[in-house]
């Protein structure tokens, strides 16, 4: 399938695997809508996505609200054959225990993810059903399905954001919605979890260590040339489930 003069929405590009699925994704034609919380780091891979012959619009705001899914779609429509959107924002708050968090750093988690989707299938969902193709791309992770000491939040909010996308599969076969599992990713997510305080730090610390000292650590250009191969080959062969990098 090409992806070339497409539009996608593409939400955690401003660094990580967010930034570097922008700049694949812009070697392969497609025109991007980028979205992040924090501006400079969102301009700066704009800006590297423009360098490349691209046009994109840069749109800083938390896709948890619904004014910032909403801008996003419109900025979308402007650029022209609006064909979905790839959720990648995420937080993930390691080392306190479920009860040490606070309301607000829990609903960080819940809502970078979980409340982000919805609010991106809330107002994509009828454009795209309108023109009868698309896709809804939820990055997932296999944190979904096991606990661990440490990230419970991100667990709990991996494992309904990964239903979410299979949820919108079960209810319309028009638009592909799959989930992508990057693997183990070398990126801030990474670095916080080593350098983790709190109730399940010492738990969760010598784990992430381990991945790295291990060296089966994958970077983010790796794990989005991978996704990128598999939205330009058959990505409906995903329509409802998991693929993974190895996939691509």
């Amino acid at each position: 399938m090409s992806l070339k003069n497409k539009t996608l929405i593409l939400t955690g590009a401003s660094r990580g695997i967010g930034r570097a699925i922008a700049l694949e994704l812009a070697q392969a034609g497609v025109k991007l809508v980028l979205s992040a919380r924090s501006r400079e780091p969102l301009e700066e891979t704009t800006q590297k996505v423009q360098e490349l012959g691209v046009e994109a619009k840069a749109v800083v705001g938390d896709v948890a609200v619904a004014e910032t899914a909403q801008e996003l779609v419109n900025a979308s429509h402007e650029l022209g054959n609006f064909h979905g959107f790839i959720h990648g924002a995420g937080v993930l708050n390691p080392g306190p225990l479920l009860w040490e968090l606070s309301e607000k750093q829990f609903r960080d988690v819940i809502d970078s993810q979980l409340t982000g989707g919805y609010q991106l299938i809330r107002f994509a969902m009828p454009h795209l059903l309108s023109t009868g193709e698309g896709m809804t791309v939820f990055v997932g992770s296999g944190a979904a399905e096991f606990t661990m000491t440490g990230i419970g939040a991100y667990s709990v909010a991996k494992a309904a954001e990964e239903h979410l996308a299979k949820q919108v599969a079960a209810e319309t076969n028009e638009v592909v919605s799959f989930v992508y599992r990057p693997g183990i990713v070398e990126t801030q997510m990474q670095e916080q979890a080593r350098a983790a305080e709190g109730g399940g730090a010492a738990q969760l610390r010598p784990v992430f260590k381990g991945y790295q000292q291990q060296g089966i650590l994958i970077s983010p250009q790796q794990a989005a040339q991978a996704l990128v191969q598999i939205l330009a080959g058959n990505p409906r062969q995903f329509h409802g489930k998991v693929a993974t990098w190895q996939d691509g």
